[in-house]
């Protein structure tokens, strides 16, 4: 028995030195193929994570679009709908209250029925008002138009970046609904309120500037000079550019929107005074990033080219004696400043390529920052 023993131990001995390296090699292969299939299936396990995980940043991703494509539309219909209606009929009464012709008309009407009841002076005078302020209320009341609707346009663009960055922070978690600093609905309305600013402060000053321009520029145009379309387009226009290049850069701004948003006074009642500071704070920064869009050079070249779209869009009579053309230049006016439904001039304007590109760039870099 031990003899058996002794002969397995000795064929065992031999088996194993005659096969080694062939179980070594054996073993190493089954190790590195199982350690290669772990890796695989860690590697398959993680790819499927990071699928899943990208599924859901997806969704996230379109979720928030989806949000902020409401809210930005529902912003932008409040713009067109209530905002740009209500600002436009308040400047129209305003720009009548500032620039009313009819009292001039009245007595050149009355000095044509009564010869004597004016002298060749006073009736020289009355043409002279009546001719600058014609001009005046055309250019005042085109510059407005053009600003106001490109103005709250620039306002929605505003709300609609801060509605990413509030829908980005609060999505996935409700719990962040209270810390995210969101520009509540007050805010929105004090913010499109504040495009009342022109008819409230600036349409004063904004009319003694324009006419200031008026006259440089009308001097020895004369009432007989018999006009054509072209000539009233560069007396419009230089007129405008006279305007916006007195005073200061930006100048303009200063009837636009004020120079601090404190300026603004607000007749919200006071409740806490710590929210009142933060609703005062963020009224102030909406402000301070409109003026920053309103006075970049890319804005600058909107208006430009949105002014000598609407001057092209006006239908003026020409190869008539200047006097004749004074009261369709002033009826001009008021078509400006028509309701928004029924303005063919901000239709135009808002349908311009430039300015669609423009706001088209503004508000998607607005919505990556």
């Amino acid at each position: 028995m031990p003899q058996c023993r002794r002969r397995a131990s000795r064929l065992t001995g031999d088996f194993w030195r005659r096969h080694k390296r062939k179980v070594y090699v054996s073993l190493g292969i089954f190790g590195s193929g199982y350690l290669l299939y772990k890796i695989h299936h860690w590697h398959r396990r993680r790819l499927s994570d990071l699928e899943t995980e990208l599924a859901h940043e997806r969704e996230n991703d379109e979720l928030i679009r989806a949000r902020m494509q409401e809210h930005f539309q529902n912003i932008q219909m409040i713009a067109d709908s209530t905002t740009l209606p209500h600002v436009m009929e308040y400047l129209s009464s305003r720009v009548e209250d500032e620039l009313d012709i009819a009292l001039i008309m009245e007595k050149l009407m009355r000095g044509k029925d009564k010869p004597n009841s004016l002298t060749a002076t006073e009736k020289l005078e009355l043409w002279n008002q009546l001719k600058i302020l014609s001009f005046t209320r055309m250019v005042l009341s085109l510059w407005s138009m053009t600003l106001l609707s490109l103005y709250i346009r620039v306002q929605a663009n505003i709300l609609g970046r801060h509605l990413y960055i509030n829908t980005a922070r609060v999505l996935g978690d409700s719990n962040l609904l209270e810390e995210a600093d969101v520009i509540g609905r007050k805010d929105e309305q004090l913010f499109l309120a504040s495009a009342d600013f022109l008819s409230n402060f600036g349409v004063h000053n904004l009319r003694c500037s324009i006419e200031a321009a008026a006259s440089e520029i009308l001097i020895g145009k004369q009432l007989k000079d018999v006009v054509i379309l072209s000539t009233l387009y560069d007396i419009i226009v230089q007129i405008l550019d006279a305007f916006m290049s007195s005073g200061s850069p930006h100048q303009w701004l200063s009837y636009l929107m004020p120079v601090n948003a404190t300026e603004l006074k607000l007749t919200e009642p006071t409740t806490s005074g710590n929210a009142d500071l933060l609703r005062a704070t963020k009224f102030e920064q909406l402000m301070s990033e409109t003026r920053e869009v309103l006075s970049s050079a890319e804005f600058g070249s909107v208006v430009h080219i949105s002014v000598k779209t609407a001057i092209g869009e006006s239908n003026l009579m020409s190869g008539l004696p200047l006097a004749k053309v004074l009261p369709r230049i002033a009826q001009m006016g008021k078509l400006l400043l028509e309701e928004p439904n029924r303005n063919r001039y901000i239709h135009v304007i808002h349908n311009i390529p430039e300015v669609e590109v423009f706001f088209t760039l503004l508000y998607s870099s607005t919505s990556n920052c």
